[in-house]
């Protein structure tokens, strides 16, 4: 008989705790359904009380014997909520065969963490499986990604149909069937990664504060050998944006926090180069004035974010040579719960 699989879970949260408690509840099937399955919550310093009230439902529901808080010190973002977990468990002497990211927001259906072990049991060169999405109100959410390029910030920019239609299998967002299919990168907030992606491509990249990491980390994982999968046999619900009004029906209302715009541009740069990811700046400049002065013409209302065009342009590589960090103590008052449209 063979051994079960172990699986271990990652929960960063950041002031959801009442999310969080009902995400582990919708675990508790999935714990079962899957032996070997052990939960870790990690409150990044939310200060609010989030951690007690997590550590208190799980002593008072019973299910310490699956499922533990760790306190993290400072809120370091999201890579680092999950190195707290991820680290200490690739060092111990018998580590898990995967890591299921999950997101406080979000509530597994079920058979979820099931679908996701079963396919990479099948297949041996998938290093990360994610799941389809079901929105709060439980709206179909069938996406995952393309990694970024310049293609895409032209279409991007400009927001015009035809444009949208040439270059189709540039643009970022890309619609999924209702079958398993290999993706470039997809959403954090439920993602199984095998063991050995983290030993070949490295844990997370703490640079990051919050958004586009998992882009970054499929691009390592690519790098090294291992496929994505988008597995659409495993659900959650995701309340989008909970943690940091990014994304959901906020996101064209609130201004973009200052870390989405050091997450970017250390993506580009680090992976592309600054000449690319200046180049790439530019042509979404050029295209999004276009796109504005079309929508001054048609007396449209726009819909991006207050001051975007400004901010990104401050934060360019076109006028900064570094690679931008995540600093702690200028992020503490934002959090996290996962990246792209789903963040």
């Amino acid at each position: 008989m063979n051994a079960p699989v172990r699986v271990q879970v990652a929960i960063v949260n950041y002031r959801t705790g009442s999310l969080a408690v009902d995400c582990l509840r919708s675990l508790l099937p999935e714990i079962q359904a899957v032996p070997g399955t052990q939960v870790t919550v990690v409150d990044n310093c939310s200060g609010d009380g989030s951690a007690d009230l997590i550590e208190e439902a799980i002593a008072a529901e019973g299910w310490s014997g699956w499922a533990r808080l760790h306190r993290a010190p400072v809120n370091g973002g999201f890579s680092y909520g999950n190195n707290q977990v991820v680290r200490p468990a690739l060092a111990a002497g018998d580590p898990p065969a995967y890591f299921w990211l999950l997101n406080p927001d979000t509530q597994a259906q079920p058979g979820a963490l099931r679908a996701l072990v079963d396919f990479m049991q099948a297949h041996p060169r998938v290093g990360i499986a994610g799941s389809s999405y079901l929105l709060g109100n439980g709206e179909p959410w069938p996406y995952a990604f393309r990694f970024p390029s310049i293609w895409s910030e032209l279409a991007n920019g400009l927001r015009l149909s035809f444009v949208g239609k040439l270059l189709k299998n540039r643009v970022g967002l890309r619609r999924m069937s209702d079958h398993p299919e290999q993706v470039d990168w997809l959403p954090g907030a439920s993602m199984l990664v095998r063991r050995e992606v983290f030993e070949a491509a490295g844990l997370m990249d703490e640079g990051y504060f919050l958004y586009f990491e998992e882009t970054d980390f499929s691009l390592a994982a690519l790098h090294a050998g291992w496929e994505t999968w988008y597995v659409p046999q495993s659900c959650v619900k995701h309340f989008v944006g909970q943690s940091t009004g990014v994304s959901g029906h906020h996101a064209g209302v609130k201004r973009r926090p200052q870390y989405w715009f050091d997450s970017r541009r250390r993506y580009w740069v680090k992976n592309h180069g600054r000449f690319y990811a200046a180049a790439t700046d530019v042509v979404w400049a050029m295209a999004f004035s276009t796109w504005k002065l079309r929508n001054l013409i048609q007396r449209k209302q726009a819909d991006y974010p207050p001051y975007f065009f400004r901010d990104l342009l401050r934060n360019s590589a076109l006028f900064h040579s570094g690679l931008p960090t995540s600093t702690v103590a200028s992020q503490t008052a934002h959090g996290h719960s996962n990246h792209s449209a789903q963040r």
